[in-house]
């Protein structure tokens, strides 16, 4: 089942993320305490193989990923597109937190 990709306005992901983050700044205040380090994670080459279960889930930690954030923060200049994956790591743990 072929279909056109998902196209996404980078514009409307910065305000939707704007928009969320403005709401749990308002419930948390300016920082927000993650209860867990550690998370399963999954190869990304597998991650959107749906028709077929993950063969291989390794362990991800969120201090790991803050730290390349800090780091990038530090050096914008290095930034890669694999801070958007620890980004997600950060935003996927903030958001379970403050659902609960």
């Amino acid at each position: 089942m072929d279909s056109e990709p998902l196209q996404i306005p980078l514009d409307r992901l910065r305000q939707a993320f704007e928009l969320a983050l403005q709401h749990i700044e308002a419930s948390a205040g300016d920082a927000v305490a993650l209860e867990h380090d550690y998370f399963w994670s999954i190869p990304g080459d597998e991650l959107y193989d749906v028709p077929n279960e993950p063969r291989t889930i390794t362990i991800g930690q969120l201090s790991e990923s803050w730290q390349h954030l800090e780091d990038l923060l530090a050096d914008p200049n290095r930034a890669v597109g694999h801070h958007l994956l620890w980004l997600a790591d950060v935003l996927r743990a903030i958001g379970q937190d403050t659902t609960r």
